[in-house]
């Protein structure tokens, strides 16, 4: 006898075994919004019956878990018409992804310029309105190894190979059929709206050595106008894309002669960088942060040392062999454990503590070419790294006041929708190192900490770092988007991989506990979504050009000239346009390129000591001195 539970109201109803999700929805009455389940935390079929004790969780399109649901089985539908439109197709994989979908398929006969996507679109919706039910089936791994081998899709036996007897399943929408684990829809008839969205290049497993495949990433959805306000916001994401206004607004630029995914910084993305670097520096040292700085790269002996090697090797450059004597060395790949050494470079006092080293570190990891993106995803970036050696009573407040910096930068950046994510360990996962009671002792920690400042948090376990848990933040941009920017961890391992210690009131040695932390994660990923969250409008303290000043004619260049040398004496960033092109040229290229002022300068300028004054398209006129006294003022870093 198994029982079957759903909290409706408050009140707990109990279901005999066997149920499926879609019984329990009729005899409730929450039919017909429910896509599907959740059987003790695990996604189901809505169709499927239930054989085990278990707590229950309706999904509708609402939940992230039934969007997931509804795009897996929009991804099937995807093969589905792919596999009657093109007869050569082999199938690869098909998941859910963050927004729709992808399948990775080898087209055989045919190429991707061949592929028609209003035809698939067409096919898709066509399908859907048959209404066919998602059928779950368990088999054999002889019968899933023969039915593959007589469609000769080597991608599907070489994943059924990898499955376990007795846990492989088939999927039948209608006359297609593919190995699938689930969940899906209760039938086609849910998917109204489906778009294909782009179409690339993607090797089979993500591993570079093996064929190249065509990958379709799609969407889809309940209902038509979801599609057009998707399809909205996403024409509104392009237009704010961080790879075209940087490029628009000369801040970045890649080569491939330096090398994919290393970013080089032109002069006015250098100055928001080192702008953003100054701002955290300031509220760095009110905060009782010391500088270090530490070299690019790292014998391999210390990574191995803090267990980052192991866990991470697949994701570090090659290693440089010296020729001299044997010694290997890495590009740096994080910061820690040379902050570590730091530490361990003099003997501490617990009157030392906290000790709080702070360090813009660059470092290295081997992003895979087709994860690169923009500044978002790089294999060189800065971290914005500082690393508290603590005593165990200080750990709550140094962690409560590292969350208070956090928000504070968020607050300073006009990232005011945030929320904070608990990344525990998960106790099915064998990837951390330390004792379950130091784990314990960190989570409850941070639970208590969040719990005290009254943060908006919910709880993922399996997100922890290998060494400790954290609070990451996730903050959402003018778009309505999800970014993960701050992190702060708890760290009781490193100390004890590195024999950390500290002098007590009673002259013995104690173990430090370490809390790392990045308000702004790296300063690459940040400015990428800075330049999507205010499209290229930053405020007048972080814009690299924040005064532009163009003569009429060349009669006012050296009155403009003189202008333009106060405020540079003044540490305003202004460009001067003495360029022999129309006064309205100058004007729409100055706001083209974001300059928060922009100064028109002609007879009655210099006769009146008056300024005319263009921001946001509105036009003043003041003197100015009072012009100076102003942007003096908003220039000044916020603090």
């Amino acid at each position: 006898m198994v029982t079957i539970l759903i909290d409706v109201n408050g009140e707990q109803l109990s279901f005999p075994k066997g149920s499926t999700g879609l019984q329990i929805a009729r005899r409730i009455g929450l039919l017909p919004d429910m896509l599907g389940l959740t059987v003790n935390d695990v996604v189901y079929d809505i169709t499927r019956s239930i054989e085990e004790d278990a707590t229950i969780r309706f999904l509708t399109w609402e939940d992230a878990l039934g969007k997931q649901l509804f795009w897996h089985s929009a991804a099937h539908l995807l093969a589905a018409a792919l596999e009657s439109l093109y007869p050569t197709v082999q199938l690869g994989m098909g998941p859910p992804i963050e927004q729709g979908f992808y399948y990775d398929v080898d087209l055989g006969n045919d190429t991707a310029t061949t592929l028609d996507t209003t035809l698939i679109e067409e096919k898709m919706l066509a399908l859907a309105q048959r209404g066919d039910a998602f059928i779950r089936r368990a088999v054999s791994k002889q019968e899933a190894i023969a039915f593959f081998k007589e469609k000769g899709n080597g991608y599907k036996l070489e994943l059924i190979e990898g499955l376990e007897e007795g846990r492989i399943t088939f999927y039948q929408l209608g006359d297609f059929i593919d190995l699938c684990k689930g969940p899906h829809l209760p039938h086609s008839g849910w998917i109204k709206a489906v778009k294909i969205l782009t179409i690339a290049g993607a090797y089979w497993r993500g591993n570079i050595h093996n064929k190249q495949l065509t990958r379709i990433y799609g969407i889809a959805f309940p209902e038509q106008k979801a599609l057009a306000a998707f399809l909205a916001l996403r024409a509104e994401a392009a237009r704010r894309s961080h790879q075209k206004i940087g490029k628009e607004l000369k801040l970045f630029t890649f080569s491939e002669k330096v090398g994919l995914g290393l970013p080089l910084w032109l002069p006015k993305g250098a100055l928001l960088y080192d702008i953003l670097v100054q701002f955290l520096k300031k509220e760095q040292i009110k905060r009782g942060y010391q500088p270090v700085c530490t070299p690019h790269i790292g014998h391999k002996a210390l990574y191995l040392t803090s267990g980052h090697y192991e866990k991470y090797q697949e994701d570090c450059f090659q290693p440089i062999h010296t020729a001299e004597v044997e010694e290997t060395y890495l590009l740096k790949p994080m910061n820690c454990p040379h902050h570590c050494e730091i530490y361990s470079s003099a003997a501490r006092s617990y009157k030392e503590l906290p000790l709080r080293l702070a360090e813009f570190g660059t470092v290295y990891r081997y992003e895979r070419h087709g994860a690169l993106h923009g500044l978002t995803r790089t294999r060189c970036f800065t971290q914005d790294d500082a690393h508290i050696f603590c005593r165990l009573d200080q750990v709550k407040d140094e962690f409560s006041a590292v969350i208070d910096l956090v928000l504070h930068v968020f607050n300073i950046l006009h990232f005011t929708d945030y929320k904070a994510q608990l990344s525990f360990r998960d106790p099915k996962q064998d990837k951390y190192i330390g004792s379950l009671a130091d784990w314990s002792l960190a989570e409850q920690a941070i639970q208590e900490v969040v719990t005290a400042k009254g943060l908006q948090a919910t709880t993922v376990l399996g997100e922890a770092a290998f060494y400790g848990p954290k609070v990451d933040f996730m903050v959402k941009d003018a778009l309505g988007r999800n970014w993960q920017l701050g992190t702060v961890q708890l760290d009781y391992q490193l100390p004890i991989r590195f024999d950390l210690t500290y002098i007590g009131t009673d002259g013995q040695k104690y173990r430090p506990v370490m809390i790392h932390r990045a308000p702004f994660g790296s300063l690459e990923r940040l400015i990428a979504i800075l330049i999507e969250h205010t499209a290229g409008n930053f405020p007048f303290w972080l814009a690299p050009e924040q005064v532009a000043l163009l003569p009429l004619s060349d009669t006012y260049a050296t009155y403009a000239t003189t202008l333009y040398r106060l405020l540079l004496e003044r540490e305003i960033r202004s460009v001067l346009d003495l360029r022999n092109e129309t006064i309205g040229k100058k004007i729409r290229e100055a706001a083209l390129q974001k300059i928060p002022y922009i100064l028109v300068v002609g007879e009655k300028e210099v006769e009146t000591g008056y300024v005319s004054v263009r921001k946001q398209n509105k036009q003043i006129s003041m003197l100015w001195d009072d012009f100076i006294t102003q942007v003096c003022s908003e220039a000044n870093l916020p603090s």
